[in-house]
C-alpha cells in the first residue's frame, strides 16, 4: 500500500509539472506577440529592434571578454603551485608570471607543532587561524596528552609569511607551547610510511639504530653509555625494560647492554614520540646482533686484490690476530697511547653503536685493514689501521675514501683524523680526498679536519645500497664517545 500511495502521488506531481509548463509556454508566447505587436506597428518600430539587437550583441561580448579574464585566475593573494617537485619553496617561472598572466608566490614548508585544549572545536579554530593566514596544511599528527593534545603539522605557507607573524595566529587562536622550524622535501612523506622505512633499515643493520632514532625524533643527542668500561669495570649505567620518559630526555635500554639517552632540550617529547622509539629499541634487541655481508672486491695497482665489507664485533678475534701482526710503532701511531692496550679497544670500536667500520681483507679471508669512522658529539672522527706488509699500497686510501662518503651520506660537515706528526702516511691519505684540509699541531699531535660537502640525494633506498655505502640521516648529531673518551 505504502509503495501504491506514492505512485499515484507521483504521478499527480507529473501532470501538475506538465500543466504550469504548458501554461507558462502560453503566457511567454501570448506577451512575446503583445509586445511584437506593439513595437512593429509602432512609429519607431524598426529603430527599437535594432536597438535592442546592439544592445544584446554589446553585453553578450561585455560578458564572454569578462569571463575570459577573470574565471581561471587565483585570488591576489592565494599562492600558486607551479606544478614542481614538492620542496622548501615553489618559485614562480622565469618570466615571473604564472598560469593565465599571474605572478605566482613563493611558498615555503614549515613544521610546526602545538598544544591544544582537548575539547571540540580546538583543532578547528586552530585550522580556521591558519586558513586567514593562507596556510595550507599538508599532514597533521595528534599526540594525545594527559592535560590536553599535542598537533604536529606540516604547512605550505606563503614565503613572505614571517615564523614570528605565524607563531601570533596560532597563540591567538589557543595554541601553546608552540614549536616551528622550516622543513623540506623530506617532510612530505606520512608517518606510517617513515616508521616502516626506519624500522626497515634497524631490521637489516644494528648499527642504523641511533640514526633511526635521529631520524624519527628530529634534532635530539644521542648518548650511548655501555655498561661496561673498557677496562671492565661496571659504570652503573642502566635503564628499567619499559624505559622511562622524562619531559626533553628518555632512557632507554640497550640491546648491547648499558642505556641509551636521548635528549632534546627544546621540545618535551610526547608519550607517542616514546612509544615509537620503544618499538625500535625492542626491534633491535630481538634481532640481535647482524650487519649487512655485502662486500666490494677491489684490485689494487700492483694487481692484487681485496675485499671490503663491513666490520662488526664478531671480527674481535681476526682483529686481534691483525693486531698481533703489527708493529709496536704502526699501533702507536693509530692509538697514540701504550700497545699493550690496544686489544681494549676493539669491542668499543667495532660496536655498531659507535659508529662504522670497514675492514679490508684478502682472498684468504685475513684482516688487513680497519677503518673506523666514530661519532664524537657534532663531530666525526676517522681512523686507520694498516698491516705493516699492505702499507704504502693504496689499502688506506680506499678506505678512508669510504668512510668519507658514509660522513657525507650522514650529513657530517666534517671529518678529523688524530694522529702523530710524523705519520705521513695519514697526512697523505687525507690530502689525497681533495678537500678543504685544516691542520693543528699541539705537542707533536697532528689533528687534520677535512670539510665534506653536502650530502647527496642517494639513487636507490638505503637497503639496496652495499653495505659500506649505506646513507645515513642527515645532519646527524650523535654524542657518542670516541675510545678515548669511553676510557676516560
Amino acid at each position: 500500500m505504502p509503495e501504491l500511495t506514492a505512485r499515484k502521488s507521483a504521478r499527480r506531481h507529473h501532470w501538475r509539472r506538465d500543466l504550469i509548463e504548458l501554461a507558462a509556454l502560453f503566457t511567454a508566447v501570448a506577451v512575446a506577440d503583445v509586445v511584437a505587436n506593439t513595437v512593429v506597428h509602432g512609429p519607431d518600430g524598426p529603430f527599437l529592434l535594432i536597438a535592442s539587437a546592439v544592445a544584446l550583441v554589446a553585453t553578450a561580448a561585455f560578458h564572454t571578454w569578462w569571463a575570459r579574464r577573470h574565471s581561471h585566475a587565483p585570488p591576489a593573494d592565494t599562492p600558486v603551485d607551479t606544478g614542481a617537485a614538492p620542496g622548501p619553496a615553489f618559485a614562480a617561472p622565469a618570466d615571473g608570471t604564472g598560469e593565465g598572466g599571474t605572478a605566482a608566490r613563493e611558498t615555503a614548508l614549515w613544521r610546526m607543532r602545538a598544544t591544544v585544549r582537548d575539547e571540540p572545536g580546538s583543532l578547528a579554530a586552530l585550522c580556521i587561524a591558519l586558513a586567514h593566514s593562507r596556510v595550507d596544511i599538508l599532514t597533521l599528527q595528534t599526540h594525545p596528552l594527559a592535560d590536553g593534545t599535542v598537533d604536529e603539522l606540516l604547512l605550505r605557507a606563503p614565503g613572505e609569511l614571517a615564523a614570528a607573524r605565524l607563531t601570533r595566529e596560532i597563540a591567538a587562536a589557543g595554541g601553546a607551547d608552540i614549536w616551528l622550524e622550516r622543513a623540506d622535501a623530506h617532510d612530505l612523506v606520512d608517518a606510517p610510511t617513515r616508521v616502516l622505512g626506519l624500522a626497515t633499515r634497524t631490521a637489516l643493520d644494528a648499527a642504523e639504530l641511533p640514526l633511526a632514532l635521529r631520524q624519527l625524533l628530529g634534532r635530539c643527542s644521542i648518548h650511548s653509555l655501555p655498561a661496561v668500561s673498557l677496562s671492565g669495570r661496571p659504570t652503573g649505567e642502566t635503564a628499567p625494560v619499559e624505559g622511562v620518559l622524562e619531559s626533553t630526555t628518555m632512557r632507554l635500554r640497550d640491546p648491547n647492554g648499558g642505556v641509551i639517552t636521548v635528549e632534546r632540550p627544546y621540545l618535551p617529547f610526547t608519550p607517542t614520540e616514546f612509544a615509537r622509539a620503544r618499538a625500535l629499541v625492542e626491534l633491535d634487541a630481538r634481532l640481535g646482533p647482524r650487519i649487512p655481508r655485502s662486500q666490494d672486491v677491489l684490485t689494487l695497482p700492483e694487481g692484487n686484490e681485496i675485499a671490503v665489507r663491513r666490520a662488526g664485533q664478531d671480527d674481535v678475534e681476526a682483529a686481534k690476530a691483525m693486531h698481533e701482526r703489527c708493529s709496536d710503532r704502526t699501533l702507536s701511531l693509530r692509538y697514540h697511547g701504550p700497545v699493550g692496550d690496544a686489544d681494549r679497544y676493539l669491542n668499543h670500536l667495532l660496536s655498531p653503536r659507535y659508529g662504522r667500520t670497514l675492514a679490508a681483507q684478502t682472498t684468504s679471508g685475513r684482516l688487513v685493514a680497519l677503518g673506523h669512522l666514530l661519532w664524537d658529539g657534532d663531530e666525526t672522527e676517522v681512523a686507520l689501521l694498516v698491516e705493516d706488509d699492505w702499507q704504502r699500497r693504496g689499502v688506506g686510501s680506499e678506505l678512508l675514501e669510504r668512510l668519507v662518503a658514509l660522513a657525507v651520506e650522514a650529513g657530517c660537515e666534517s671529518v678529523y683524523a688524530v694522529t702523530q706528526s710524523s705519520n705521513t702516511g695519514m697526512v697523505a691519505a687525507m690530502r689525497g680526498l681533495g678537500l678543504p684540509l685544516d691542520y693543528q699541531i699541539e705537542e707533536g699531535t697532528l689533528v687534520v679536519t677535512a670539510r665534506l660537502p653536502k650530502a647527496r640525494v642517494a639513487a636507490r633506498p638505503p637497503w639496496e645500497r652495499p653495505a659500506f655505502e649505506r646513507p645515513s640521516l642527515e645532519q646527524a648529531s650523535f654524542d657518542q664517545p670516541s675510545f678515548e673518551q669511553a676510557e676516560r
